[in-house]
């Protein structure tokens, strides 16, 4: 920390607000006043919490930590936690300060995490005096405005490279007249899972060396499902079944028609169908592929009051499209080559953007330790305080 700054605690320099609206009591409310949640922009409603612009941080749920800076006359759900800073503190040098504090270390809760001001209140703060933090505010301003525009590029031009194929995939599938098929017709097994997975069972099932696969692990998976965080032992394989390594896991409830292929033999829960394919009749790629493809006519499908869900009776009502097995064959070779081609282009692209916010992290650090360096005329002047 430089010499003569001042160190205090976060909770010293802001404070909190809660939020007592949720999503589902919106649905009839209209206006002209803009609510936000942890995904962003909701609807616009007849009220707003607040007069000035201020700060939100995710506090429940996906996202948690993250902080974003608000527009005055807008609002909040429950899920996020309002954050006001106090006199003689810059709101967007608190905005930037927060970006540097790990919140990940706070997060409690293991189906839906979440954190607490009174926790992360005591982090420490660099205080300076109110114009040197307009100083730094307008440095990083201007650093970060170059370093934004590189990243939004380049994560256009991830969004572009995943269009591509997705274009590929869609002209495939629309053009061909191909014989319609119901999955159970080109499959070895069919069938939802059966393992007792919700946290209220028996934690007895539960430390052995049977993988056992959760829906996020198939949703998160890029095309093979190659790792995982819980096993059954002897007690859990008993109460389930042990689904063969090149079966199809589809997922069924929470976020529907997620595919991806197991990698290892492994036990599934009653959220996921398994599709074991019977290679006589089907390309195990082109089913993987096919269900890519119409993953967003699925999701259509789903319904349910706490989540989305398909259930097994409906899945096996569909028809889809398969040619013969050797057209199969050459489809797949298709698509694997270009996939592979774009996610070499992803891979560079992804890497282009983790570069760029790992300097933006770089630059914070520099800046709440007194290092920024700011360029002026042909040199560099620390904007470190002067005492």
């Amino acid at each position: 920390m430089k010499q003569g700054w001042q160190i205090k605690k976060l909770g010293d320099v802001c404070e909190k607000g809660s939020s007592n609206v949720s999503q589902n009591q919106l649905t009839n409310e209209e206006g002209e006043y803009p609510i936000f949640g942890a995904s962003g922009f909701i609807k616009n409603v007849s009220f707003y919490h607040n007069e000035k612009p201020y700060l939100s941080i995710v506090k429940d749920g996906s996202g948690v930590g993250r902080v974003t800076k608000m527009e005055a006359k807008t609002s909040v759900i429950g899920t996020l936690q309002y954050l006001f800073p106090k006199d003689g503190i810059d709101l967007n040098y608190l905005y930037y300060y927060l970006q540097t504090i790990d919140f990940k270390k706070y997060v409690a809760g293991a189906a839906i995490p979440h954190i607490y001001f009174k926790d992360y209140q005591n982090e420490y703060f660099p205080y300076v005096p109110l114009e040197v933090q307009h100083r730094i505010v307008s440095i990083l301003d201007k650093a970060f405005s170059a370093t934004e525009q590189a990243k939004n590029n380049a994560q256009q031009n991830l969004k572009n490279t995943k269009e591509l194929f997705e274009s590929y995939l869609q002209g495939v599938f629309e053009n061909g007249k191909w014989e319609k098929k119901k999955l159970q017709d080109v499959a070895k097994v069919f069938g939802r899972g059966k393992s007792k997975h919700r946290p209220r069972n028996w934690e007895g099932l539960y430390g052995g060396k049977y993988p056992f696969i959760q829906t996020g692990e198939v949703r998160n998976a890029n095309k093979y499902i190659s790792n995982y965080t819980q096993t059954y032992n002897e007690a859990g394989l008993a109460q389930s079944k042990l689904w063969k390594k090149g079966t199809i896991c589809i997922t069924i409830a929470a976020n529907i028609a997620e595919t991806a292929i197991l990698d290892f033999d492994a036990c599934i829960p009653d959220s996921i169908i398994g599709f074991e394919v019977d290679e006589k009749k089907a390309d195990l790629n082109f089913a993987y592929y096919l269900l890519q493809y119409f993953k967003a006519e699925l999701q259509k499908l789903g319904k349910g009051s706490a989540q989305d869900n398909i259930n097994l009776g409906t899945f096996e009502t569909q028809y889809f499209p398969f040619p013969s097995l050797e057209e199969q064959q050459t489809i797949v070779r298709q698509l694997d080559a270009l996939r592979a081609e774009t996610q070499k282009l992803e891979a560079v692209y992804q890497k282009k953007i983790d570069d760029l916010e790992e300097l933006k992290k770089s630059v914070l650090r520099k800046a709440f330790a007194g290092e920024l360096r700011s360029p002026e005329g042909a040199g560099y002047i620390s904007i470190a305080p002067r005492i």
